[in-house]
């Protein structure tokens, strides 16, 4: 994530390496700006952790067959699919 902070608040940097620091498009070093870096760290861990609840149903919704939940719904008149979204949905609620 620090990567993407420093790429976020430093416009001109175009590489870095772990050892050797932050460049420009010309291979200067590029002074960065830790407060910044920090900053937007955060603001970035804030947007990841805000999603736990989607990365959560989704790996649940991928356990399911959805498809053939829907056709055999259809099929016998049942509400199997919905029943099991909705569970997924109660189990992991999106903040308010």
């Amino acid at each position: 994530m620090n990567h993407k902070a420093i790429y976020n608040t430093h416009a001109n940097v175009t590489s870095i390496d772990d050892a050797e620091g932050a460049t420009d498009a010309n291979g200067n070093t590029v002074t960065l700006d830790e407060a910044l870096i920090t900053a937007e760290v955060t603001r970035l861990q804030g947007i990841y952790d805000s999603q736990e609840y989607a990365r959560n149903r989704k790996a649940k919704y991928d356990l399911l067959n959805q498809d053939e939940l829907r056709f055999d719904d259809l099929e016998n008149n049942t509400t199997t699919w919905v029943d099991s979204i909705n569970a997924i949905k109660a189990e992991y609620p999106k903040p308010v």
